[in-house]
């Protein structure tokens, strides 16, 4: 078993290697760097997130066809799209995501733009992770009328899930953009309080490197790979998630 002080600095050299602009060449982050100002960069960044699964050239390319639905400025469109616009909505799908599920989306950030504070107030939350955040976030998205089928495209760390589109938002919008990756948009909300993204690539590399004793990837995964990876960086336990990531996606580990 490798030791932690190795095991840091195993994974900080492959975050030096992975956390840089190259990056986003092909990962759904790419879609909200084609934008400037902050309210179209988080709804577009937030609607990415929402399908980000299956394969990757297919999440961007549905992605972009969604910015393309909002005729490219998606916070004008949120806030004054007609109904007959909205209906647009209905002909797009990505997987179990379809149409009625989007213009669902869209009358519920349409609420949170106008009533809310936007994307950012509604996730507040100063606990030391973002479970509740979320889970708040989610019962707020959904307190205007909406199809019932629709609530599964929002997880609940809350009830188990380890929300990993979200968790993956949030870092977008809140570690810093000093690497050019990420955005460090949101200043209501510390990096510190981000966890890695859970999914099967940065699972197995995490059991593989000891970081992760759990079979399931479910939040008390999540909250065991805090452990480690806040050990390793306090304030910025999420740049791991290239590390992990790159290691499984690119080196196979």
């Amino acid at each position: 078993m490798i030791n932690e002080k190795d095991l840091k600095e195993f994974l900080d050299e492959k975050v030096d290697l992975y956390l840089n602009p190259n990056f986003i060449a092909d990962d759904p982050i790419r879609i909200p760097h084609s934008f400037n100002q902050k309210e179209d960069i988080e709804i577009s960044a937030f609607l990415s997130a929402t399908i980000a699964w299956g394969r990757r050239s297919m999440i961007m390319k549905n992605a972009n066809h969604m910015m393309n639905i909002m005729d490219g400025s998606p916070h004008q469109f949120i806030l004054h799209a007609s109904p007959t616009e909205i209906k647009k909505s209905l002909n797009f799908c990505h997987r179990t995501f379809q149409g009625v599920d989007f213009q669902a989306f869209i009358y519920s950030l349409r609420n949170l733009y106008k009533n809310h504070q936007g994307l950012e107030g509604a996730f507040f939350t100063d606990k030391e992770d973002m479970s509740e955040g979320i889970s708040n976030f989610k019962k707020l998205f959904f307190s205007i009328e909406h199809p019932a089928r629709t609530e599964k495209h929002i997880s609940n760390p809350l009830k188990g899930s380890a929300a990993k589109r979200l968790i993956m938002f949030l870092r977008w919008m809140v570690r810093s953009n000093k690497e050019g990756v990420d955005f460090g948009l949101w200043k209501s909300l510390h990096p510190k309080q981000l966890s890695c993204p859970l999914d099967v690539h940065t699972a197995n590399v995490g059991r593989k490197l000891g970081l992760i004793d759990r079979k399931a990837n479910d939040w008390k995964t999540v909250k065991e790979l805090d452990v480690h990876l806040r050990s390793f960086s306090p304030e910025d336990p999420a740049r791991y998630d290239f590390a992990l990531f790159g290691l499984g996606v690119y080196e196979k580990f």
